[in-house]
This record gives structure tokens, C-alpha cells and sequence, in this order.
């Protein structure tokens, strides 16, 4: 078992296939295919289920794929801990939807000039989803909104603040003045997926006003937004993506308070990517 025979598996089990993960590395079918097939007989277990052209992991490739994930992010990790100073090789990030839209385009830029040999893989999801892969070596760092929701308070991560979000509750514009949750007249949130920091803040202060909470899950801020402007529903937004919108929708706005965003990541691990990033992400607040 070696890491390009681990690297060849887990991107075979992420597509499903052994041809969409041959060219997405660049090698041939057929070297693709001997390659999983000697990991298998070097275990002696099958590692995926053949379901015509779709490949599927066995429970014993499920196995496998954990203790894949985490060998080779630590031979990554060892990769760039030789060359200290000199940020390279990958480093996996996750990131809000909203932080990836609003923050991160002007300090991942930046890094791409200052560290042309640093490859930068960005993934988005809610932040306890995020919290949870940096965990299980799935990502090397990420950017959540703190704390997220269902998230041990003991667990194992390292964070360091780097932005703090403006959270608003958008309602229709057709709504009363809003002050206090007693004097909110609808009782639906559209938002993320459970997970999300800002979808547990709104509907904790939405459930103030003594009603239940009703949840309308979407996948974009544009469709929250809609969703409001249709009258018929609530969204939480940060201040920072309304910036975006040319034309923001006119809608009646509540403010929620501060939220922050950490950068999170596993004890021990300091690659020089790591801090490049950090120091991207820190110095960018500092630009006026």
C-alpha cells in the first residue's frame, strides 16, 4: 500500500468512477484500474461494489477511505514541514458559502502572486459540516462561523479569529417594523441547511417571540432572498454579501448582532501554507 495507490482510491471513491478519476489525475484507465485492484488484493478485501460504470465502497472501503484521508494529509503535511518558509503543495480549504463569495477573493489572489507553488483546494459548506472535515483530515483548515451548531465544546480544534460578521434578518418589505421577535409576523425561515451558524442564530431569535419556527431549507442567498421578497418568509444575511448585490432588494432589515468567523484547523498542524493563509486572511482586514 502506497500513497499513489491512496491518493488513485480516493479520487476514484469522490467520483465514482475510475475514468472521470483517471483523467482528473491525469493518468490512464488502465493504470487507474491495476492500481485500485493491487490495493485490494494487497488487503484482501474488496473496496468497491461495481454497479455497472458507477463504483461504489464496500463498508471495508468506507473503512479504508478514513485512514486514507488522514495518511495523506500528513504526507502532505510532512511535505511542506521539510521546506519551511517556502509555502507548496496543496492545502485544502473549506469555507461558508457567504465567506467564499465576500472574503476570500481578495487574500486568495494574493496568495496565488506570493506563493505561485501553493495549489489551494476550496470547498464550501455550513460550518458545522466544515468543522467536522477538518476533524477527519478531510480538510486541512476551514473558515466557520463560531461556535457551530452541535459542535462539542471540547473538540479538538485550533481557531483563530479573522473576520467578524454584521448578521441581518431580512424581512418583506411589506413587513411592519420589526424590533423584537414579539413583533415578527412570519414565522418562516428560509436557510441553509442544518449546520449553519447564521440558520441557528435566526431561528433562535425568531423562537423569542414565543411561536414555533418553521424552516424553508435553500441552497444560495439569492433564493433566501427571493424567498423573502415574495412575502412570505424570513432569511438571515450577512452585511457583507448585501455589498455584493448592486442592487439589494428592497426588503426591511433587523439587526442580529456580531458573528465570528475562525479559521479552524487540527491541533499540531503548522505548515507554512497554513500560516501564508492566515496572514493572507489577517492582513486583508487590515487593508482600509
Amino acid at each position: 500500500m502506497d500513497l499513489v495507490a491512496l491518493d488513485i482510491f480516493r479520487t476514484v471513491a469522490a467520483e465514482g468512477s475510475v475514468t472521470r478519476a483517471a483523467e482528473r489525475l491525469g493518468r490512464a484507465q488502465s493504470n487507474a484500474t491495476t492500481r485500485v485492484q493491487q490495493l485490494e488484493e494487497d488487503l484482501g478485501v474488496p473496496l468497491f461494489l461495481r454497479e455497472g460504470r458507477r463504483m461504489r465502497l464496500t463498508p471495508e472501503g468506507e473503512t479504508l477511505l478514513a485512514y486514507a484521508d488522514r495518511l495523506l494529509a500528513l504526507a502532505e503535511e510532512a511535505r511542506q514541514a521539510v521546506r519551511p518558509g517556502q509555502p507548496c503543495g496543496l492545502l485544502r480549504l473549506g469555507a461558508m458559502e457567504s465567506t467564499a463569495a465576500a472574503r476570500l477573493p481578495g487574500p486568495l489572489a494574493q496568495l496565488h502572486a506570493q506563493w505561485p507553488a501553493l495549489s489551494l483546494e476550496l470547498r464550501t459548506a455550513p460550518s458545522r459540516q466544515l468543522a467536522d472535515q477538518v476533524l477527519a483530515h478531510q480538510l486541512d483548515c476551514a473558515l466557520v462561523a463560531w461556535p457551530p451548531p452541535g459542535l462539542e465544546a471540547g473538540a479538538p480544534l485550533e481557531r483563530t479569529p479573522v473576520f467578524t460578521e454584521s448578521l441581518l434578518l431580512a424581512l418583506p418589505a411589506s413587513h411592519p417594523p420589526a424590533a423584537t421577535p414579539a413583533d415578527l409576523r412570519v414565522r418562516l425561515l428560509a436557510a441553509f441547511a442544518q449546520g449553519c451558524t447564521y440558520r441557528r442564530i435566526g431561528e433562535d431569535w425568531m423562537r423569542q417571540g414565543g411561536a414555533p419556527v418553521e424552516v424553508l431549507e435553500l441552497a444560495s442567498y439569492p433564493a433566501i432572498l427571493a424567498c423573502v421578497a415574495a412575502g412570505r418568509c424570513a432569511g438571515v444575511v450577512p452585511q457583507s454579501v448585501l455589498q455584493l448585490l448592486r442592487t439589494p432588494p428592497p426588503l426591511r432589515w433587523v439587526p442580529l448582532g456580531p458573528c465570528d468567523t475562525m479559521l479552524v484547523h487540527r491541533p499540531g498542524y503548522a505548515t507554512p501554507a497554513l500560516a501564508a493563509l492566515r496572514d493572507a486572511l489577517l492582513s486583508d482586514q487590515d487593508t482600509p
